[in-house]
């Protein structure tokens, strides 16, 4: 019997290492991408057919060493705050080096992925794809990855009046470059990281910016008490209620809120945050104005709740996304309301068979790198029958547990449907097919690794350490973390004083050796 055969739709993030991850497993993959490259969100063109796509401009929010993938670091010399370009470049190089992208189809769109006739006895799939040349061919598979990525529909809602507004309306999907929004007055409704990266971005040539949103937003920045901010183990495990004090003290240490207008009243803990440097300056400095939610709009301009009104030039949806599988049947998967019914977000759990899975379909307070990762070496296992799920009904008790547990803690939104916490849920999953660490053990058998782990930077390298899949460099590079973000730093050298120095490495040890016996005995 051969190798069994996967499907893999979309070639960007969650597209690659599902690639990667088959071959791991001595599967067969088979690669679906509509565009003419690889990278998916990252891939920044003019025409992007209903596909995702950053702005020209676009940053990484999470720094590198949080977003690589676990086997493959991201080089010393990157920034650690990366240009999409250069997130483009690490994507090539990661195919470069596990010789990928042989098994890409290019400009080949699925327009169906639907049971096999013998769905019930093999779980096969019966998927059909078409070149832009307009040649169809349907072929059967053992298993499909999906991996589209959920921003490529944009989410339009209805604004009284809005269809009678003479100016430009478009939606983030759509905006490239700040070019033909000179000395316009713009109006940009949402303050998601899209929304509010438009709004600094165009605070400039535009002649007003205004920012309309319902609830406020809190605001968080690349670095942390002028160092980067990393996840960190020690710190996810504390009670809610010590994490939103210390998050907020961190947050309201570099802008107060209340004074900029956009301080919300719900939790820090009950929204996305929004990541942006700029931001609090462009609103000081007038270029962009906080408003409040729209009420209705005019022929030539908007009216706000609060009975202000403006005219305007352009307005810009920051609105988010929708999930739509348009090659899939309902009897595979139903979104409602925006919320995917899978279990731990990549397995649909009203099927026979578990021969596909959903990869990237979550939105954490971290990279989606590592986390697709992780769900397509889960998924892999599961498909070559390594790794087994749960019964249907656990698996439902587990969904309905999440949904019920996400609608107490975050406010009714639609980019709130598929929220989780970045380590936690990528435990979650580890835990599935066996690659969470045991820390405990550790401590006794590598102390100072074990410490690095749980009270320095969160990295993807740590699921690398035990089980399936171990790699051998997992240790080094966990060690080595310092060295790589300082590495594009050192273009200029700095002497430290050495007495400070020596203090401070003693203090750090003291406090992290406390911890993670907190952490380890609890």
């Amino acid at each position: 019997m051969g190798k069994k055969r996967v499907a893999i739709i979309g070639a960007g993030a969650s597209g690659l290492t599902a690639i990667k991850c088959c071959l791991d497993e001595g599967l067969e993959p088979v690669c679906f991408e509509k565009s003419d490259n690889i990278g998916g969100l990252w891939y920044y063109r003019k025409e992007r057919d209903d596909q995702a796509c950053v702005y020209k401009s676009t940053v990484i929010n999470t720094s590198k060493e949080v977003m690589c993938y676990s086997d493959f670091p991201i080089p010393d010399d990157f920034p650690n705050f990366m240009h999409n370009r250069l997130v483009l470049k690490y994507y090539h190089l990661f195919c470069d080096r596990f010789d990928l992208r042989k098994y890409i189809h290019f400009h080949t769109k699925v327009d169906s992925a639907v049971f096999a006739d013998d769905f019930n006895e093999t779980g096969q799939w019966k998927v059909t794809t078409h070149q832009e040349s307009g040649k169809s061919v349907t072929e059967i598979y053992d298993a499909v990855l999906v991996c589209t990525g959920h921003h490529c529909t944009p989410h339009l809602p209805e604004f009284d009046g809005l269809k009678d507004f003479t100016g430009r309306i478009l939606h983030t999907h759509d905006y490239l470059t700040p070019e033909g929004f000179e000395n316009k007055r713009i109006l940009i409704i949402g303050v998601g990281n899209s929304g509010c990266d438009a709004a600094v971005e165009l605070s400039s040539p535009a002649s007003q910016v205004y920012l309309s949103t319902r609830r406020g937003m809190w605001v968080l920045h690349r670095l942390s008490n002028g160092r980067i901010f990393f996840p960190q183990r020690f710190f996810d495990v504390l009670p809610n209620s010590v994490k939103e004090k210390a998050f907020r003290s961190i947050v309201e240490s570099r802008v107060d809120h209340k004074f900029l207008g956009i301080q919300p009243e719900h939790s820090l803990l009950a929204q996305h945050p929004t990541v942006n440097d700029f931001l609090p300056n462009c609103i000081v400095n007038g270029s962009v104005i906080i408003k409040p939610d729209v009420k209705r709009f005019t022929s030539t301009g908007v009216v706000f709740q609060d009975g202000t009104t403006e005219d305007l030039d352009v307005v810009i949806l920051g609105t988010g996304y929708i999930f739509r599988f348009p090659f899939l049947e309902d009897s595979v998967i139903k979104v409602e309301q925006n919320k995917l019914p899978l279990y731990k977000y990549v397995f649909p759990v009203n099927l026979q068979h578990p021969t596909i899975a959903f990869l990237g379909y979550i939105q954490p307070l971290g990279a989606i790198n590592p986390i697709s990762e992780l769900q397509a070496r889960w998924a892999t296992r599961v498909f070559k029958g390594l790794t087994k799920l749960p019964s249907s009904d656990q698996m439902k008790a587990d969904m309905m547990s999440k949904e019920e547990a996400m609608a107490k803690r975050y406010v009714s939104s639609q980019r709130h449907t598929i929220q989780v916490d970045f380590i936690t849920y990528m435990d979650e999953v580890a835990r599935e097919f066996g690659v969470k660490p045991d820390f405990w053990k550790m401590l006794l058998s590598d102390p100072v690794l074990a410490m690095k782990c749980v009270c320095g930077p969160y990295t993807p390298y740590q699921y690398r350490l035990v089980g399936p899949g171990q790699w051998s460099g997992a240790r080094d590079a966990i060690m080595t973390i310092t060295e790589r973000v300082n590495k594009p730093l050192q273009s200029r050298k700095v002497q430290v004083s050495q007495s400070r120095s020596f203090l401070n490495s003693w203090l750090i040890y003291a406090i992290v050796l406390f911890v993670a016996l907190y952490v380890l005995w609890r």
